[in-house]
């Protein structure tokens, strides 16, 4: 039988009924008010092993009350709810300290599941106020730039609206459109995610839309597409700039009137999906190239959400291993953990392969090394054969190259003009590359020097008003991160 005594704050008498007799069931020992003054006479006074309270109270809000309860009794478990059912409001719990937060309405019996395990936790391994058991959490890292999107998912979780998700490969793309489901809106509706890049392009339309028995050779019986598989949820359209020419175009046309008709069908077929839409690369360039459409570009880029590369929120390395560290742990792998000097050393590091290639790292240190603790030249041994010069260490920047850049532009070219065939590219070759080189130049430069824009400008040999044009004319994104 359980035991314990539950402390429970909430201005809804029967709300307030309905736990004391679920916790009552339970074995716990409940106290009950609907004030937060109450609350906090018996939190003063040292009575409570463990705290519900909802967010908005008559006299006072949870949240300003949170970090007093820490002061004085920082390992006592807080359990928040609200109905104010955001991204923010759990991000604010979190960042005050809570255990735990739960969206009204809530199950009883995951209650109940919850005070058991804050209960059952060993004194003394309560998380540190703003420092959420990072396993609990959909979305891990507390930089700055993560911040701004906890802020983002928040804005849209109560809403419909498209989204279209930018960022390098391995960001998390997904995981930020899983998140968008989960907590929103049409989280009991199905999450149904399509690859563009990994489809051959005669079937793009056909796993979108469906076909119907006979519609092609090899069409033996009717297929569900994407989008009614999707019905009521969210379809996640992933590398969407990879989408040949004639599918945009039929996915522009359902965007813009609610409808599809399968691939050999005549009968229109209406549809509620929300659509979030990824890519990894800049549509705007590919625009001007003639590859994508602009109109359904400005369809999809309804809210633009840019991922930041691993390498611009390096603060977040350290929660990122405890997390995959965690994950591998409940797989059955051995318990590990880091050094000080393996932790700046991939702090240090570049990732160009983002957080999956950090978690590929995790995963592989945990099955190959005997030692609990891994140590500096361990992570050495393990990114440097793979990729020297992708170590920010001084001596990296002088590293020899084995192709100019010079050749490389001109291999990039003739690959481009060769995707033309017998035809030429759109007009306005000379300032698409121009802008091609100079976006990534100026964004390398900002990284570099964690968004300082003046050290930026010093380091380009630009003015700072221009340098700043420049940002706003590309469209570029400015993460101020602390060194």
């Amino acid at each position: 039988m359980a035991s314990g005594s539950i402390l429970i704050a909430d201005d809804d008498a029967a709300i307030r009924t309905v736990l004391n007799q679920a916790l009552s069931r339970a074995g716990y020992e409940v106290r009950s008010t609907g004030n937060a003054a109450t609350l906090w006479q018996w939190v003063a006074q040292g009575e409570g092993d463990l705290v519900i309270t909802d967010v908005v109270m008559p006299d006072g809000n949870a949240f300003d009350l949170l970090p007093r309860i820490k002061k004085v009794r920082p390992e006592l478990p807080l359990i928040v709810m609200s109905a104010q059912n955001t991204f923010m409001t759990a991000i604010r719990a979190s960042e005050r300290g809570a255990y735990e937060y739960l969206p009204k309405p809530f199950d009883l019996k995951e209650l109940v599941a919850v005070v058991g395990r804050a209960l059952s936790r060993p004194r003394g391994q309560a998380p540190a106020a703003g420092q959420p058991e990072v396993e609990e959490i959909p979305l891990v890292g507390r930089s700055p730039a993560m911040q701004e999107i906890y802020r983002a998912l928040a804005r849209l979780m109560p809403t419909d609206l498209t989204v279209m998700i930018t960022g390098e490969s391995g960001t998390g793309k997904e995981l930020v459109a899983r998140a968008l489901h989960d907590y929103g809106k049409r989280r009991n509706g199905p999450f149904v995610a399509i690859n563009m890049a990994a489809i051959p392009r005669d079937l793009i339309e056909s796993e979108l839309f469906g076909h119907e028995k006979g519609a092609f050779t090899g069409a033996a019986a009717r297929s569900v597409g994407r989008f009614e598989q999707a019905e009521g949820g969210t379809l996640f359209l992933d590398e969407i700039g990879d989408m040949p020419m004639e599918a945009q175009t039929r996915l522009l046309r359902v965007l813009q009137q609610g409808e599809y008709t399968t691939v050999g069908g005549r009968t229109p077929i209406k549809t509620n999906v929300r659509i979030i839409a990824a890519t990894n690369k800049d549509l705007r360039l590919s625009i001007q190239q003639g590859l994508f459409r602009e109109d359904l570009f400005f369809r999809l880029n309804v809210v633009p959400l840019r991922l930041p590369p691993l390498r611009e929120r390096s603060e977040d390395v350290p929660d990122l291993v405890r997390h995959f560290f965690n994950l591998v742990e409940r797989e059955g792998l051995p318990r590990k953990q880091l050094d000080a000097d393996a932790t700046e050393k991939l702090k240090r590091y570049r990732w160009p392969g983002n957080v999956r290639e950090l978690e590929n790292l995790v995963r592989r240190l945990a099955a190959l090394y005997p030692q609990e603790t891994i140590t500096g030249p361990i992570i050495d041994a393990e990114l440097e054969p793979a990729s020297p010069a992708a170590v920010a260490e001084p001596a990296a920047a002088t590293a020899p190259a084995t192709e100019g850049l010079s050749e490389s532009v001109e291999r990039h070219l003739l690959s481009y003009f060769g995707e033309f065939k017998d035809r030429l590219p759109p007009p306005g070759l000379y300032h698409r590359i121009l802008r091609e080189v100079e976006a990534p130049l100026i964004a390398m430069a900002l990284a570099a020097t964690r968004g300082n824009q003046i050290k930026a400008a010093e380091l380009l040999g630009l003015n700072r008003n221009t340098l700043r044009k420049k940002i706003r004319d590309l469209d570029l994104q400015v993460i101020r991160t602390p060194r």
